[in-house]
C-alpha cells in the first residue's frame, strides 16, 4: 500500500530531537505560554517575514480570534459581511459564524480552486472583510485582492492553514505576510504539523496583537485580572517546541513536495484525469495534489484495488452540510461540481522514487 501521508515516517526523522526537547520541557516545568511558545512565535514571525506571531490552540481559533480581535478594536461589528470562497474547509466559515459575522459565499476560480478576482465586485460593496484561502497550498491572488480590499475599504485576511512557506510570485512575500492578518493551522497532516493541535496568527499590526494576546488567555494579561471577555486558546508549550524543530526543514520538505508534483504533472498522461494547475513556482507548497475525475466512485475503487491511498478534500461543500442548512439557498454550481469530482493523491516529503513512479504508472492505466 502506498500511503497518502506517512506521519510516522515523517515524524520519526525528528525522534531524537523531540525526545531531547521533551526532557528539557519536563525539567523546565513551564507548560503554559512558556519559553517554547515565545521562541516559536519569534521564529515563525521571522520565517513569514512579519513583525508578530501569536500562537493559538488550533487553526479554527486562529481565524476566529482574528475576527474577534478586529471586533474588539472596532474595525468589525456583529452582523458585518465577510466574503469567503464557498469551496473551503468548513472551519473557515465556522470562524465567521463564531465571531457573529455573516459569511458571503462566492465561487472559486476553477483553475486554482482559490477565490477568484473576477468575482462580481458588487459583492464587496457592503462587505467589511475578505478571507482569501490558500487552498491545497496554492496561494490566492493576494496582489489583486489587496487592491480590491483597498477599493472597498475591507480588511484582508489569509486562511493560510494549508500554505506554510508558500511565496507570492508577484509580491515576493510569504504566506502569512500577504494581508492584514493570517491564520495558520499546525494540525499533524500540515506541511508544518505538530504532534497534536496547534495554530498561529501572523500580522504586522501591533494593536491587533495586543487584542489577540488578551483574547487567547481569558481576556487577561495579568493573572486573575481580566480586561475583556476572552477564550482559552493557547498554543501548547510542548507542541511549540516540536514545531521549532520541524520548522528548520519546512522549506526543504516543500521543495520535495514540489518535485513530486512536477513528476506527477510530467508523468501522468490520462485524459480521464484532470491534473491541477501549477506554474512551477514556489507559490504552491502542495499540501495536497488534487485531481478531478468524472466517476469518483469508480476511480476510488480503482485506487483501492491497486493499493493507492487517497483522501477527498472535501466530499461535501460547506453550504450542503447539515450544520449550515441556513446557507443551502446559495446558488453555487461550480463549487458543487468541484466537490463531486476532486481526489487527493499521495503527497509527502518521505515518498520514495519507487512510490512516485508506481502512482504514475497506475494512474496511466486507469
Amino acid at each position: 500500500m502506498i500511503k497518502f501521508l506517512d506521519l510516522h515516517k515523517i515524524n520519526n526523522r525528528f525522534r531524537e530531537d523531540f525526545q531531547a526537547s521533551f526532557s528539557k520541557s519536563l525539567d523546565d516545568a513551564h507548560f503554559i505560554l512558556g519559553h517554547n511558545v515565545t521562541n516559536f512565535e519569534n521564529e515563525f514571525a521571522a520565517y513569514c517575514g512579519t513583525k508578530f506571531c501569536v500562537g493559538t490552540a488550533n487553526g479554527l481559533d486562529a481565524l476566529t480570534l482574528i475576527l474577534k480581535g478586529y471586533i474588539q478594536l472596532g474595525k468589525l461589528k456583529r452582523g458585518d459581511k465577510v466574503v469567503v470562497p464557498a469551496n473551503t474547509f468548513i472551519a473557515t466559515i465556522l470562524s465567521i459564524l463564531h465571531a457573529e459575522l455573516v459569511p458571503v459565499l462566492v465561487e472559486p476560480d476553477p483553475k486554482t480552486y482559490n477565490i477568484s478576482v473576477d468575482t462580481d465586485k458588487t459583492i464587496f460593496v457592503d462587505a467589511k472583510a475578505i478571507i482569501m484561502v490558500h487552498l491545497y497550498g496554492q496561494l490566492a491572488d493576494a496582489e489583486n485582492f489587496k487592491k480590491i480590499a483597498k477599493e472597498f475599504n475591507c480588511l484582508l485576511i489569509e486562511d493560510a492553514a494549508q500554505a506554510h512557506g508558500g511565496i507570492s510570485n508577484v509580491m515576493n512575500l510569504k504566506a502569512g505576510n500577504l494581508s492584514d492578518a493570517a491564520a495558520f493551522s499546525f494540525y499533524p497532516s500540515k506541511n508544518l504539523g505538530a504532534l497534536g493541535d496547534g495554530g498561529a496568527i501572523t500580522t504586522n499590526d501591533k494593536e491587533l496583537v495586543e487584542a489577540l494576546k488578551l483574547l487567547r488567555n481569558y481576556g487577561s494579561k495579568e493573572k486573575y485580572n481580566n480586561k475583556i471577555i476572552g477564550f482559552n486558546s493557547r498554543l501548547d508549550d510542548m507542541q511549540a517546541a516540536f514545531l521549532s524543530i520541524k520548522l528548520k526543514t519546512l522549506d526543504a520538505d516543500n521543495d520535495i513536495r514540489r518535485s513530486i508534483a512536477k513528476a506527477y504533472l510530467k508523468g501522468i498522461n490520462n485524459t480521464k484525469i484532470k491534473l491541477p494547475f501549477y506554474d512551477g513556482s514556489k507559490n504552491h507548497i502542495f499540501y495536497a495534489f488534487v485531481v478531478e475525475v468524472d466517476d469518483r466512485v469508480g476511480f476510488t475503487e480503482f485506487l483501492r484495488k491497486n493499493e493507492i491511498e487517497y483522501l477527498i478534500h472535501y466530499p461535501i461543500p460547506p453550504h450542503q452540510q447539515e450544520a449550515l442548512q441556513s446557507f443551502s439557498y446559495f446558488n453555487l454550481p461550480l463549487t458543487e461540481k468541484i466537490h463531486k469530482r476532486i481526489i487527493s493523491l499521495p503527497m509527502s516529503p518521505v515518498m520514495t522514487e519507487e512510490d512516485i513512479q508506481t502512482v504514475i504508472r497506475i494512474l496511466n492505466s486507469y
